[in-house]
């Protein structure tokens, strides 16, 4: 390894070996791994053998590219489940082309290559910042839903405290009430049983001699060995409300905390990934979902879908089913097939409601259904079910 190399993978694909040969020259200064493939019947197996970091489409003409890239889409799907990103190269003439197509999400980046221009570092350097968009992505933590999810969970202890303060309070007055009461009844009690003893109710069981003295006994029972204890009870419960106050101001600036973490996940918007090739489908899907201010990522075929996939981890996936190229519930599969992919919900939208189609929709890992037409009001409760 040379000093100063980057040990990625790089994937150099072309028709031409002199152009790959060409293109690997110019890379090997810097990165350590380069390799290229130049058989289009084996590209699917060198993806998969080689599983690159960066792949650089080093064909002479945009449609050659497209076609090779797409290849790989049908019948590789290591092409989905590892993280990568591309670069094309093109002429001068496709510049305006290629730019609509990365902003689509097709590929990720591109060079002006063809004719080779003063700027021969440039690929070096488009390499580099796809490897660090790559390694941001690898190191990635929860998503901004995820942790807003949480954020709302902990907005939630301040009327947790406050209602778990106010039932031990209740509790506490009602214990004092009941033990005020239960001395009273008590001394009602002693008092009867005295009354009943001196009215000569248990002769054979009892004399009384002197009531008086019965009653200075009783009052003295009642004042020594039930009102003493029951007060020390009722006095015990007292700091029970210095405490929840103490308790109280101890939180104040977790919960001012908690407040201001709740504050924050209310301006966190859930990513929803709409595909479907029909745009109309699309704009009538953005508006309804605009106006409930989610975030919208549009892609219009599958392929598209899986592109943007690579880049971001959306929050939710509205899938049509009847796409070309790719229809909903194979690239439902494909997510699904991806771990860092596999929890993501796919709620499908379709025109049928077959049930085979519903069976097979839910075998591949559907959160839902939802079929065309439908009324706003049931896309809208759908995505906030499944969100």
């Amino acid at each position: 390894m040379k000093t100063g190399t980057v040990s990625a993978a790089i994937l150099v694909a072309s028709d031409n070996r002199s152009d790959a040969e060409a293109i690997t020259k110019l890379l090997e200064d810097e990165f350590e791994k380069i390799l290229t493939t130049t058989d289009a019947d084996a590209a699917a197996q060198d993806f998969d053998r080689h599983r690159p970091d960066i792949l650089v489409l080093g064909f002479n003409t945009l449609e050659k590219a497209e076609r090779y890239y797409l290849g790989l889409y049908r019948c590789c799907t290591m092409v989905q489940q590892h993280p990568h990103r591309t670069i094309i190269l093109c002429n001068k003439d496709e510049v305006r082309r290629v730019y609509e197509l990365c902003k689509k999400n097709y590929f990720d980046d591109y060079v002006l290559f063809w004719p080779m221009t003063y700027d021969m570092s440039r690929l070096a350097m488009t390499v580099h910042h796809a490897l660090r968009e790559l390694a941001d992505l690898r190191t990635g933590g929860p998503t901004a839903l995820e942790f807003a999810a949480q954020a709302r969970r902990m907005a939630e202890l301040e009327n947790l405290l406050d209602m778990r303060l106010a039932e031990g309070s209740r509790r506490a007055t009602v214990a004092n009430r009941a033990i005020a009461q239960a001395e009273r009844d008590i001394g009602i009690a002693l008092d009867g049983f005295s009354q009943h003893l001196i009215g000569g109710a248990l002769p054979h069981a009892v004399t009384i001699q002197d009531p008086d003295a019965l009653c200075h006994e009783i009052d003295r029972l009642k004042r020594e060995q039930v009102a003493a204890p029951l007060s020390a009870a009722a006095a015990s419960a007292g700091p029970l409300k210095t405490w929840a106050d103490d308790l109280r101001k101890d939180c104040a600036p977790y919960l001012e905390a908690s407040r201001a973490l709740g504050a924050l996940a209310g301006r966190v918007r859930a990513t929803v990934l709409v595909v479907d090739d029909d745009e109309l489908q699309r704009n009538i899907i953005g508006k309804i979902l605009a106006a409930e201010n989610y975030r919208l990522v549009f892609a219009g075929n599958g392929i598209e879908a899986l592109n943007v996939m690579r880049k971001m981890r959306p929050d939710l996936v509205l899938m049509d089913v009847q796409m070309p190229e790719l229809d909903g519930i194979e690239v439902m599969r494909r997510l699904k097939a991806a771990p860092e992919f596999a929890n993501i919900p796919v709620v499908m939208i379709t025109g049928r409601s077959e049930r085979d189609v519903v069976r097979e929709s839910l075998q591949a890992g559907a959160s839902g259904f939802v079929v065309k037409p439908f009324e706003r009001e049931t896309l809208l409760a759908k995505v906030k079910q499944i969100l």
